[in-house]
């Protein structure tokens, strides 16, 4: 009687469907942590690889498939960064009307860090206009993709369009982007 030798089949990786929708992708950056009073080695290195979810934000997306440079990407990150310093949509004012309850005693809701990022957030309006600053704080601030904005591609194309030279501005704005003197 003959048996048969069974080899064990080698089992393949399958990613979890909730894996397979992620876009992430390493990065090479500079490490928060380092300290220049030590010498740089395995425990105190330059720079450290990071995992980036390249869905993150419009912003990451449009960057990974190379629709904004470098200049855009910083000009965008600049602008969220100040509109959460700001407080996203807007910020609180103080409301006498509430009652101060458990100890607690009035506190201004706004802060000088916020009413500076509102000050700088102004100065993008006036740069932009109204139509243009509404595109970057809805793609920019808010998260919102293109596909979010406009159902049809003509539209997309065009706000991804006006999104760029947006940035642009803002970068020039911001001493990111440095453009050539036209000669008058």
């Amino acid at each position: 009687m003959k048996t048969k030798h069974r080899t064990k089949q080698k089992q393949h990786w399958q990613p979890a469907e909730w894996e397979s929708k992620l876009d992430a992708r390493t990065q090479n950056i500079e490490n928060p942590y380092f300290n220049p009073s030590h010498e740089p080695g395995s425990t105190n290195p330059r720079r450290i690889v990071v995992i980036k979810n390249m869905r993150e934000s419009a912003v990451e997306t449009l960057y990974a498939r190379r629709k904004l440079d470098d200049a855009q990407k910083q000009a965008a990150d600049r602008f969220r960064a100040t509109w959460e310093r700001c407080g996203g949509a807007g910020s609180s004012a103080m409301d006498y009307s509430r009652e101060v309850v458990d100890g607690g005693g009035p506190r201004d809701p706004i802060s000088e860090r916020q009413v500076d990022a509102g000050r700088e957030l102004a100065r993008c309006r006036t740069l932009l206009g109204a139509r243009s600053y509404d595109l970057v704080c809805r793609i920019c601030g808010q998260g919102y993709s293109l596909s979010d904005l406009s159902p049809s591609n003509r539209d997309r194309t065009t706000a991804a369009d006006n999104l760029r030279a947006a940035l642009d501005d803002l970068g020039a704005m911001w001493g990111i982007i440095t453009r050539p003197k036209v000669k008058a």
